[in-house]
């Protein structure tokens, strides 16, 4: 079953709120909730009704693949279109398709982060 949009938003946030030593707020606008591990931005999820998508962290070659495998995957709005994606509401955009894709943006941003500031590290 497809996700509507604030079902992917909310089980994106859920998601990421899962997950170790997450912060989020609102430090570019009002209406992008910024998901962080360490400092670094994984998820953004926009609060705008109108705009119903995420953008997440993604390896160039996975990102390719899913943007030809679902209408509503994109490069990434907002950021570097060659390693992040945004996933709107669509056909097979599922609540294991989100968490996947938001559990992968953090693991690829937390692995790149010194050994000191990894999750767990402490």
């Amino acid at each position: 079953m497809s996700a509507a949009g604030d079902r992917l938003q909310d089980t994106a946030r859920q998601a990421a709120l899962a997950l170790p030593d997450v912060s989020h707020g609102y430090p570019f606008t009002p209406r992008l909730d910024v998901y962080k591990v360490a400092g670094k931005v994984f998820l953004i999820v926009t609060d705008d009704p109108d705009e119903q998508i995420i953008t997440v962290k993604c390896e160039p070659e996975h990102a390719r693949a899913l943007e030809r495998g679902y209408a509503s995957i994109t490069p990434g709005r907002y950021l570097d279109k060659r390693h992040w994606i945004s996933l709107g509401p669509g056909p097979g955009i599922t609540e294991r398709l989100i968490t996947d894709a938001v559990e992968n943006s953090y693991d690829l941003v937390a692995e790149r982060l010194p050994r000191r500031d990894r999750p767990g590290a402490r």
